[in-house]
């Protein structure tokens, strides 16, 4: 009898709450720059991100005014 497959895409659980993966291409020495500044905050890069993310945002809406 065949096994049933597994349903879904494999790898990493998505994250709980509304959160949603946003995949993006970097230097790597950005990519490891962000990752060990995040290490010496105690946060991890999508948090560091998310961060500098929201504060682009606002700028840049203040900017349109």
């Amino acid at each position: 009898m065949a096994e049933k497959k597994r349903v879904g895409r494999p790898g990493r659980k998505a994250p709980d709450g509304a959160k949603k993966q946003f995949l993006s291409s970097m230097d790597p020495e950005v990519i490891r720059a962000i990752k060990v500044a995040a290490a010496e905050l105690d946060r991890n890069a999508s948090q560091v991100l998310e961060t500098a993310a929201k504060e682009w945002l606002e700028r840049y809406r203040a900017g349109k005014k």
